[in-house]
């Protein structure tokens, strides 16, 4: 039997009331790969990436971390896997009282046995590994770029040592040069230290620069799947009106 998925979900249905958000969703993020899933705002993307940190829990269907089906576990076994899950949120939700230092610190002083220097060099080794020196330690969020933040963000989700990344809109709100620098800072990072890359996004221009695989979340359903030049070119007439911009609502396929 081959190696699992570093991500798979099954069928996954998520109701709120009388609404169906997810529905049957089924997804896999193989080891090392990046892959995005894409949709209108409002779909659904940011939902599945919760179900995969157990934020959420799904109505019915599974959602696999490794070999593990997350649907099943308590709260206590959930925070198990979540240390090895890095999330980064849209806006990075940084605690805004607390420093740089003490942000990218906070995961591992809560869950790991450090002392204060193994801990200083933890947080300015991650701090290297997305480009910023230590320098920025002391400094407040309110005090950082959009860009800075973002990056700080990413640190505090690497200073777990997670095996699996989920990014949310990593570039929103985002000047295109700092984007690309984010894009660019996503893919060395999956180069350099081997991590499956789940990224949510209704930016394609953007995504298409940097993910293996992507996967169109509409109606609740995974409607396509492939590589970006095959999205690019499929005959399906709602891929072709996504890629081309010009889905805003329901679509009548002809």
């Amino acid at each position: 039997m081959g190696q699992q998925p570093a991500v798979r979900l099954e069928q996954v249905v998520y109701e709120v009331g009388e609404r169906c958000i997810l529905d049957g969703v089924s997804l896999r993020v193989e080891h090392g790969e990046i892959k995005a899933v894409i949709g209108l705002s409002g779909s659904g993307k940011t939902t599945l990436l919760r179900h995969v940190v157990g934020l959420v829990r799904a109505t019915s269907g599974a959602v696999f971390v490794g070999e593990v089906d997350i649907t099943k576990l308590s709260e206590r076994e959930l925070d198990e896997i979540r240390r090895g899950t890095g999330f980064v949120f849209q806006g990075a939700a940084l605690f805004d009282s607390l420093t740089v230092f003490e942000n990218v610190a906070f995961g591992p002083r809560q869950h790991r046995r450090l002392a204060q220097s193994g801990l200083r060099r933890l947080v300015r080794e991650k701090l290297a590994l997305v480009g910023l020196h230590e320098e920025v330690e002391q400094q407040m969020p309110s005090e950082l770029s959009g860009g800075m933040r973002k990056r700080v963000g990413i640190a505090r989700a690497l200073a777990m040592e997670p095996r699996v990344m989920l990014f949310d809109e990593p570039t929103a709100g985002l000047d295109p040069i700092t984007s690309r620098a984010i894009e660019d800072l996503i893919v060395r990072l999956r180069a350099e230290l081997g991590m499956s890359c789940l990224v949510v996004s209704h930016d394609l221009e953007a995504l298409f620069r940097f993910v293996d695989r992507a996967a169109l979340l509409y109606g609740g359903k995974i409607v396509a799947t492939g590589r970006p030049a095959e999205l690019r070119s499929s005959e399906d007439e709602l891929v072709r009106q996504f890629v081309a911009g010009s889905v805003e609502g329901p679509i009548h396929v002809l």
